[in-house]
C-alpha cells in the first residue's frame, strides 16, 4: 500500500509519495513512481478533502475556489491518472471517491464543500460509465465519523443521540466499506454511492413533536 499526501505521516512509511494532488502533472508523476514500484495499480482511494465551515454570504472566491479544487478536481486528476494504468492490467482496476452526506444534506456553512462533493458523486457516475468494464468507479459517503480532527462538542453523546445507531462512525467503518467495494463480490458494483452514515439523522420536526408530548411517529 502506498500513502501519498502534501507532508509524511508521523510513523516512518517507507512506501509514502509526497503529492499535491491539486497538481495533475505531480499527479501523474506520482502514479507513475507507484507503477515503478510495485509494478501494478490495483485500488486507488480518493481521500484528500474537507474544509472548513464559512458562510457563503462572505466567503472570498479564492477560498471556493480551493475548496473546489481539493474536493472535485483533485479526484478527476487522480482517477485520470489511475485509470490509464489500470485500462493497460488485464485485470483492470477500481477506484473510490470518499465522498460525503454533505452532498445530500449540507449544514450551514458548507455550501462550497457540499456543491464540490455533490459534483463527486455525478462524476463517479460519469466515469464508471465510460471507463467500464476494466475499471469500476464508486463512491463512499460517511457520515459524522470519531476522528481526532473532528469536533462534536463538548458532549458528543448529544450528537450520537441524532443518528439512529446511536453512535458516531469510527474510521474502520469506513475503511470496511473501501475493502468490500475493492473485493471480488463486488465485482458488478459500479458508479455506485455507499452511504456509511448510521441511517442518517433523526428528523429535527420528530424531536420537537416529542418534546411537546405529541405522539411519537
Amino acid at each position: 500500500m502506498v500513502v501519498c499526501g502534501r507532508t509524511p505521516p508521523g510513523s516512518d512509511d517507507k512506501d509514502f509519495l509526497a503529492c499535491d494532488v491539486r497538481d495533475a502533472a505531480a499527479v501523474s508523476e506520482m502514479v507513475q513512481e507507484v507503477v515503478a514500484r510495485h509494478g501494478r495499480l490495483d485500488v486507488v482511494v480518493n481521500n484528500a478533502g474537507g474544509s472548513p465551515s464559512a458562510p457563503a454570504a462572505t466567503v472570498s472566491p479564492r477560498f471556493v475556489e480551493k475548496v473546489v479544487g481539493l474536493n472535485l478536481l483533485a479526484p478527476f486528476y487522480v482517477a485520470q491518472a489511475a485509470n490509464a494504468v489500470m485500462q493497460e492490467q488485464p485485470e483492470g482496476g477500481v477506484i473510490l471517491n470518499i465522498g460525503s452526506v454533505a452532498a445530500l444534506r449540507p449544514a450551514p456553512g458548507t455550501s462550497a464543500y457540499a456543491a464540490a462533493k455533490a459534483g463527486l458523486a455525478v462524476l463517479t457516475r460519469g466515469l464508471a460509465l465510460e471507463w467500464a468494464p476494466k475499471v469500476r468507479v464508486n463512491t463512499v459517503s460517511p457520515g459524522l465519523v470519531r476522528t481526532e480532527a473532528a469536533t462534536y462538542g463538548d458532549d458528543p453523546s448529544a450528537v450520537e443521540a441524532t443518528i439512529p445507531m446511536g453512535r458516531l462512525a469510527e474510521p474502520a467503518d469506513i475503511a470496511a466499506a473501501c475493502l468490500f467495494l475493492s473485493r471480488p463480490e463486488a465485482a458488478f458494483v459500479t458508479g455506485a454511492e455507499l452511504v456509511v452514515d448510521g441511517g442518517g439523522e433523526v428528523p429535527a420536526f420528530h424531536a420537537a413533536l416529542s418534546d411537546e408530548g405529541a405522539p411519537r411517529a
